[in-house]
């Protein structure tokens, strides 16, 4: 049966869509003979009980330069249409945190992809705290003594913001790094919430393999290997897709995590895997939908609609 889906993104003209995952569910909807509607998470509005967004119809192709055709916006109750695509970019701030409190309000009757509540409720640098066992050495915290005592015991660390996001302000510091006062400085000028301080990994250089999981079981992964000596994997700072299967290490970290992923209502999610071990847990915008399909993998898309197709209350 059509759906009507509404998507909640970043402005569709501004993405490149080689690598969107965002772009690949929404033509895997249009193909299913969905109607998409378009807006930006900006024009939510809340009118006593009503949820309301102004949103355009989308018509979508892939041909990059010519891949979005908007129709006229015009006014929409939101618990009206049948399933919303929560999928704006981070940075996770209070204007993001505001639009789950807002979608909340409609879910599960339309039904949030992902659940807002639960995206809410799942920091990605904080989250995956729940599964200690399965990450390397890791502190959240922003007093200094903890940070060197950290860094004391074991060497090489990575810092980075925990509300970061794409790479953005990842440093490795060296037990005796003559930057790290000045590091720990501009941390403290810049940011008020804590940092993330992690015992760096050297295998990183052989990649960061991002593992995506639909309603809570594996279904493919792609590795990203940095770029020269950076440490960052990030694909929009240079990491390169490399096609990958996943160990029986890593498959063990899926099946520990991948039911509270389900129960939380985490349908589409994206974790991060360094040598064997689990760094971060994306719940927000996940990518590597299509590096995984160019490189020969599934179509992540169609499983991802088929869960939503086969998830979502009736009306």
């Amino acid at each position: 049966m059509p759906l009507t889906v509404a998507v909640q993104m970043d402005p569709i003209a501004r993405i490149r869509i080689a690598g969107d995952s965002t772009f690949a569910l929404l033509l895997e909807a249009q193909a299913r003979g969905h109607r998409l509607l378009h807006y930006t998470p900006d024009r939510l509005r809340l009118s006593g009980s009503r949820l309301e967004t102004m949103a355009e119809p989308l018509e979508v192709k892939d041909v990059a330069g010519d891949h979005a055709r908007l129709g006229e916006p015009a006014l929409v109750d939101l618990s009206t249409v049948d399933v919303v695509l929560l999928r704006q970019d981070p940075p996770f701030d209070l204007a993001y945190i505001t639009t789950t409190h807002l979608l909340e309000r409609i879910h599960p009757r339309t039904f949030v992809v992902n659940d807002p509540r639960a995206v809410r409720d799942a920091p990605e640098k904080l989250f995956v705290m729940d599964f200690p066992e399965l990450m390397p050495p890791t502190l959240v915290a922003r007093d200094r003594a903890a940070i060197e005592a950290f860094r004391r015991e074991h060497g090489d660390v990575v810092m980075k913001p925990l509300y970061g996001f794409g790479g953005a302000a990842v440093f490795k510091v060296g037990p005796n790094d003559p930057n790290f006062g000045s590091l720990f400085d501009l941390f403290s000028a810049t940011l008020r919430e804590p940092w993330v301080i992690q015992k760096f990994l050297p295998a990183v250089s052989r990649g960061d393999k991002r593992i995506i999981l639909v309603d809570g079981e594996a279904r493919g992964a792609v590795n990203r290997v940095p770029s020269g000596d950076d440490i960052r994997s990030n694909m929009v700072r240079g990491g390169a897709a490399r096609e990958t299967e996943l160990t029986p290490r890593e498959r063990e970290i899926c099946e520990r995590i991948g039911p509270e992923l389900a129960r939380r209502g985490l349908l589409f999610v994206g974790i991060d895997v360094i040598d064997g071990y689990l760094t971060e847990i994306n719940v927000t915008s996940p990518t590597g939908v299509r590096a995984i399909k160019m490189l020969g993998g599934p179509d992540l898309a169609v499983a991802i609609w088929d869960a939503i197709e086969a998830k979502r209350p009736a009306r």
